[in-house]
């Protein structure tokens, strides 16, 4: 009897970590690599699994009085923590919002420009075409408030909004098979002027969406 329980000892002890200071640890049969030489648990860090993001609160460059946190952290281009209503909760809602800022953006910028364009250029582009001008008494373009917009060939509304869905097809797609894809990054660079380096890059992501909110702005007052 003495031996079957010096036996039953020394199996149930195979089955036991030994802690540094002679000490027993509990049995453990789940993964080995979550634990240490000793047997005791290690941090979620220190085995593969992502840590969780610490949240560091900072103080937000458009709105001093305010602080935001990630994920405005200023790692994006434009970024001064502009947040108040606390949309972009994850990396997911920043990128789909700055998608969405930059596409706008864009649409801005070219109605800025065109708008005043138009209006210079109308009677010469009609007469060369041999087209009825679009300008009203006042030489002012057709558009919502300056009405006219019923002069506008219908087919040309419609090749517009063909021309919006490919381009946004096209940068569907892109993003889902350009690895680390930057929001708004088509890949249009006929002049090659964007930047080869990191810093440069970011240099030209933040002068196109400062340009852009300005436009915004602009083509809406």
């Amino acid at each position: 009897s003495i031996t079957l329980f010096l036996t039953s000892i020394v199996s149930s002890s195979a089955f036991v970590a030994v802690g540094k200071s002679g000490c027993s640890a509990p049995l453990q049969m789940s993964d080995p690599n979550r634990y240490d030489e000793w047997g005791f648990p290690k941090k979620e860090s220190d085995y593969g699994e992502p840590a969780p993001v610490k949240k560091v609160a900072r103080k937000s460059q458009a709105l001093p009085f305010a602080k935001v946190v990630f994920p405005l952290d200023g790692s994006m281009a434009g970024d001064v923590g502009f947040d108040p209503l606390g949309f972009a909760k994850t990396e997911v809602d920043l990128s789909t919002y700055r998608e969405a800022e930059i596409k706008h953006a864009r649409l801005a910028m070219l109605a800025a420009a065109g708008w005043p364009l138009s209006e210079l250029w109308d009677k010469k582009i009609a007469s060369l075409f041999g087209l009825p001008g679009m300008l009203d008494d006042a030489g002012r373009v057709p558009s919502v408030l300056n009405g006219g917009l019923e002069k506008v060939s219908p087919f040309y509304w419609g090749f517009c909004i063909i021309l919006a869905a490919a381009v946004d097809f096209y940068g569907v797609n892109r993003a889902s098979i350009v690895k680390d894809y930057i929001p708004g990054d088509l890949g249009f660079d006929p002049f090659g002027l964007y930047p080869k380096d990191d810093k440069g890059k970011k240099w030209m992501q933040a002068a196109e969406i400062k340009n852009g909110r300005i436009a915004m702005i602009a083509i809406t007052a």
